[in-house]
């Protein structure tokens, strides 16, 4: 874990009022304690089941367990494309403007798709691959991890 990103770990904390952060990777542990009176504790899933968790949840109550497992297998042909640092998801350049891209939509390397923000830093992401996007999974505004799941994309 570099500087930047623990900078952005800080500021994510302190903005979103959490009590305390606590990672550990590969030998290097750091926890990061909030002003919040009352700690609430997260428990860091690792890279790989974070995804499972953070989109999917909020449809699979009213998806019958069949189906969601046959929409996980068809999710497997689509390309993840990922966050690549911790900050704030932006679908949209400003608030009255159009999304940088919806479901349906084609894109090609290089296309911006979204915007992190990071320590008052607004980065646009553009797509590493081409092809279409079938799903996004963050909404827009919410605080994304390192890594994080933000689109599925159709390479076909």
């Amino acid at each position: 874990m570099n500087l930047e990103e623990i900078k952005d770990l800080i500021k994510l904390v302190s903005k979103s009022g959490l009590g305390k952060v606590e990672i550990e990777r590969e030998g290097f542990r750091i926890s990061i304690k909030g002003s919040q009176s009352e700690p609430i504790m997260y428990q860091a899933a690792p890279m790989v089941a974070a995804p499972v968790a953070a989109a999917p949840a909020p449809v699979a109550p009213s998806a019958a367990p069949a189906s969601t497992e046959t929409n996980n297998s068809d999710d497997s042909k689509y390309i993840t494309v990922k966050s690549p640092m911790i900050g704030t998801f932006y679908r949209t350049p400003g608030p009255d403007k159009d999304a940088f891209v919806n479901v349906g939509d084609t894109i090609q390397s290089g296309d911006k798709v979204c915007i992190i923000e990071a320590m008052k830093t607004f980065n646009e992401i553009e797509a590493e691959i081409s092809g279409k996007i079938v799903k996004v999974l963050v909404d827009n505004a919410s605080p994304v991890d390192y890594d994080q799941p933000l689109f599925l994309v159709d390479p076909a």
